[in-house]
């Protein structure tokens, strides 16, 4: 009996300490990711915050003069404009320098910036802490995402990543829900704390295993990618198959000219290669798609245009924007349910549909007043925009940077994220510039029915090209986008470095079958 008891009492534990063994490399994989997110919540804070302290500081001074029209719709776009070195700059740190210490220097120039913004006395001072915040908008993909895809394994990937998107603008429903109730300089006081924490984050950060893969430093990479994902047997095939790439790709690069023309026959030969232009392209469309339904725009932009389509009397612009934030944030969360559960493709283009659907609703609901044929109602225009923010917020905003993240090339992620993130900074600026104009110009209906037409051109090329990558390795989807229909065969690893147990493992040579 005592013997049973035993047995009972051993394997009771066994099971609770497997558990725990798979919990805690979960727990792990999030609270580095929850680095990721600071970052995107970061930025949320800085285009929410604009906001709300343009009308306080015009309050303030009681002149419109205080914010010049042109001045009130260059703020958010310098926010976007100033990251467009960083660009360039912090792949170059991260390839050099690995991803920890870069990521460290976005968090202490987020500190900089939000003690700045804190203190300052002039637009000029808040101007200068959002031009250093831009090291910031320029991390978020060429290291947020990064960090993101590289540090989690591919079961929970997409669910960090849609949990990210989702942050920006629970970034912005706070700056939003400051500035409504308390005076602007509280914005930057929780910046200053997010900041602390992001630090607190950097310095757990362990360095990245595809990082100290592209080193040779297979030893520290088996010992991280572990740490992150633990030893069970698809981790440890990932982990083989990482190494082994790495292993194949050192071969090719040390037998390559390293001279200057050596050097650009190569970033010719990878810039003309499929597996660098498609899934560039694809990104790009996807971005495209992101920026043109206009939600950062709505958001950058909510009490003019809120005010634009509602009679504003019955219902504050205020209220009926906090409550739009708060839709946001629950269908993004809800999104993240939904990406358990639908491809990411299907999802995407579903609730595409929706927003789109809801966009050309509003635009003949607002032509339709400007036309006096029909009498302006503040619930119907609520109810609109509802619509249009459940559609966005469970497809584009949560799925652009997950389905980019994972489609970027494997071979040359620097320069792919430089390409991506340079022409979305692009295109968000510009149409955060112009936005204010369009809706002048055009009138509500014209500006609705603008990012309407965009964003059906967009998904349309969208449904033609873009492949499916939930659940799937980074190394598999590398694969795809070559487009080899024969296997590609590896050379021969002498070892994969030992696990926990203190084993060497010897591995043969081994055949991957393209997708």
């Amino acid at each position: 009996m005592e013997e049973r008891n035993s047995n009972k009492h051993e394997d009771s534990e066994k099971y609770s300490k497997s558990g725990w063994e798979k919990r805690k490399y979960f727990y792990r994989q999030m609270l580095i990711s929850s680095g990721g997110w600071t970052c995107y919540f970061i930025m949320g804070m800085t285009f929410g915050a604009s906001t709300v302290f343009i009308p306080q500081i015009r309050q303030e001074a009681n002149s419109d003069d205080a914010v010049s029209e042109s001045m009130a719709s260059w703020i958010p776009a310098i926010t976007v404009y100033s990251g467009l070195p960083w660009v360039f700059i912090l792949p170059v740190t991260m390839k050099h320098i690995g991803r920890k210490y870069t990521y460290t220097f976005v968090f202490i120039s987020n500190l900089i910036s939000f003690v700045l913004f804190y203190f300052s006395a002039s637009i000029l001072h808040i101007v200068i802490s959002l031009v250093i915040n831009g090291i910031n908008t320029g991390s978020h993909f060429t290291v947020s995402v990064m960090i993101i895809t590289e540090y989690t394994s591919p079961k929970h990937r997409g669910f960090f990543l849609t949990i990210k998107s989702a942050t920006i603008f629970w970034g912005i429903f706070m700056a939003n829900a400051i500035g409504t109730f308390f005076h602007w300089r509280n914005i930057g006081l929780a910046g200053i704390l997010i900041s602390i924490y992001g630090m607190l984050v950097a310095y757990i950060l362990p360095e990245s295993p595809f990082w100290l893969a592209t080193k040779q430093r297979f030893e520290k990479c088996s010992s991280t990618h572990r740490w992150l994902r633990g030893e069970e047997k698809q981790s440890e095939a990932d982990l083989e198959n990482l190494i082994l790439f790495h292993k194949n790709l050192s071969v090719k690069e040390s037998s390559k000219n390293r001279d200057l023309n050596g050097i650009v026959n190569k970033y010719y030969n990878v810039m003309t290669s499929k597996k660098f232009y498609k899934p560039l392209l694809l990104c790009l469309l996807i971005q495209s798609l992101y920026v043109l339904s206009g939600k950062i725009v709505f958001s950058v932009y909510a009490l003019d245009i809120i005010s634009k389509i509602t009679a504003g009397y019955k219902m504050s612009p205020y209220t009926a924007m906090l409550i739009l934030d708060g839709v946001t944030v629950l269908c993004m969360y809800i999104g993240c349910f939904f990406v358990k559960l639908l491809s990411r493709r299907t999802l995407l283009i579903g609730a595409s549909l929706v927003g789109i659907a809801f966009l050309f609703m509003i635009s003949l609901y607002a032509f339709l007043i400007k036309l006096s044929l029909l009498e302006e109602n503040n619930y119907v225009a609520i109810f609109l925009l509802v619509g249009y923010s459940i559609g966005i917020s469970c497809g584009p905003v949560i799925l652009t940077q997950t389905i980019s993240g994972e489609l970027v090339s494997i071979e040359s992620r620097g320069l792919s994220s430089c390409c991506i993130d340079l022409c979305l900074k692009i295109l968000l600026g510009t149409v955060i510039k112009i936005s204010p104009y369009m809706f002048k110009s055009w009138g509500a209906h014209g500006a609705f029915f603008f990012y309407g037409v965009c964003t059906s051109i967009f998904l349309f090329l969208i449904f033609l090209y873009l492949p499916e990558t939930k659940d799937k390795s980074l190394q598999e989807i590398a694969e795809w986008m070559e487009g080899s229909k024969r296997p590609v065969l590896h050379e021969e690893v002498k070892f994969l470095p030992v696990g926990h147990e203190g084993r060497e493992r010897k591995v043969e040579p081994t055949i991957s079958h393209s997708i």
